[in-house]
This record gives C-alpha cells, structure tokens and sequence, in this order.
C-alpha cells in the first residue's frame, strides 16, 4: 500500500475514534480524561493528512526516490501509534503510567516534520 493509503487508513480511524470519544465515552470515563481523548485525535488526524501529502509529493516526478520522504511517512506512522495510541490507551485503561510514554511519540512526530522538511529542502 502507498503512503495516501496509509494516511487514509489513519484518517478513518482517527473519525472513528473522534465518534467513539464523542459518543460512547462520556460517563465510562473520567470527565477529565475526555480532552486527553482529543488531543490524540487531533493529532492522529493532523498526522493522517500529513501522511497523504508526503505520498502526494513522493509522487511528484523529483521527489519519486526520495529516501528521506519515506522516513517521514515511517515516522509519522510510528508517531501516530505511540502518542495517540498511548492517550487512546492512558483514557481507555487509567494506566496513568503510558502519559510517560507520550512523549516518545511526540518526539517521533518531530522528527517526521524535520525529516520532511530536509526532505523537500534538498529538492534541486
């Protein structure tokens, strides 16, 4: 599957989770857990449509074999799963412990963002 498959694929999973946060939550959770909840999706969502732009540019005829476009899609990935996915979990289970995990994936974010941007950067 290409990189605007992938990010598509995180894009509805990040409106299924939003609704399930939005409808079936409240009341099984901490009502201060709820804005824990939309930030994950938030970010998953922003990182999905990321996603979808760097497969739109690793399509553009000079950016095809670029190594590092890539490693930004890998690190986006990878970023969704461990931020959102450790505050999807944080809310889900009260396993306070996960927000210590939180920041991994913010970091891995980061360097999705700075890795594109080098990426694009280098185009000649």
């Amino acid at each position: 599957m290409n990189t605007i498959g992938v990010g598509a694929l995180f894009a509805f999973a990040g409106v299924a989770l939003g609704a399930f946060g939005a409808h079936a939550l409240e009341g099984k959770v901490k009502p201060e857990d709820l804005p824990i909840w939309e930030t994950a999706v938030r970010y998953h969502m922003y990182h999905a449509l990321a996603l979808m732009a760097v497969g739109v540019m690793q399509q553009m005829s000079a950016l095809t074999q670029s190594a590092l476009l890539t490693l930004s899609a890998a690190l986006f990935s990878a970023g969704i799963v461990v931020f959102s996915g450790s505050l999807y979990l944080l809310v889900m289970t009260d396993r306070r412990w996960l927000g210590a995990v939180t920041p991994l994936g913010g970091l891995l974010l980061l360097a999705g963002w700075l890795t594109l941007a080098w990426g694009v950067g280098r185009i000649r």
